[in-house]
């Protein structure tokens, strides 16, 4: 497990070191208001179409960055999402006998996204679409019938995933509320069916930009 963990990480860490340049040469070269935000949102993850025979939502969170480009509504949108479901397996990974019911698979999937955002007094309302991936963690048991044992581990599927979407916001001053709804299609197979899900959720959005004015 140890040798697992410190394989994704190696494989994440590039992403995030490239959504981080990105963030750090857009705020120091504008001093446009307002220019970046983080976002913090938790909710549930809803399987479609087919998904639906194998996964059910579960608790989810979402954590991210509005970087605004330019002076206009158009904004970066870096998001990793660790969206949680209900596993049912259909059907047995190759070299086991028995089929995990009521696990726990979760995903960890950076997408990033061009957005235009519209102001409207306190208002703000956005879309976005973009494409990214990740992993995908779905479980596996084996049983020694000898000892009694039932061995859990994690089988990691590789995924490219697109995803669109779009949400409102209402400003609180260092801080905007938000709700969003997008549509995340995967463009490999879990458990012989592609992997599609409607993710739905509610958090804040801190304005960093103040952050960075005050110092």
């Amino acid at each position: 497990m140890h040798i697992y963990n410190t394989h994704k990480m190696k494989l994440l860490k590039p992403l995030v070191l490239l959504v981080t340049a990105i963030t750090i040469n857009v705020n120091a070269q504008s001093s446009r208001p307002d220019k970046l935000y983080s976002s913090n949102g938790f909710g549930f993850s809803i399987p479609v179409g087919k998904t639906a025979d194998y996964y059910g939502p579960k608790f989810s969170t979402t954590l991210g960055l509005n970087i605004g480009l330019g002076n206009g509504g158009l904004f970066l949108y870096p998001k990793l999402s660790l969206h949680a479901y209900q596993f049912n397996q259909l059907v047995a990974d190759e070299g086991y006998t028995y089929k995990v019911q009521k696990g726990r698979s979760t995903t960890y999937l950076l997408n990033v996204a061009l957005g235009y955002r519209k102001i409207v007094d306190k208002w703000a309302f956005y879309g976005f679409a973009g494409a990214g991936g990740g992993f995908i963690l779905t479980p596996q048991a084996s049983v020694n019938a000898a000892t009694f044992e039932v061995n859990m581990k994690n089988k990691t599927n590789a995924m490219a995933i697109a995803e669109a979407g779009g949400g409102v916001e209402y400003n609180l001053g260092a801080l905007n509320l938000f709700t969003e709804v997008s549509y995340m299609h995967g463009f490999r197979d879990i458990q012989n069916e592609k992997f599609n899900s409607v993710p739905i959720s509610i958090g804040i959005k801190p304005n960093l930009s103040k952050l960075f004015k005050k110092r």
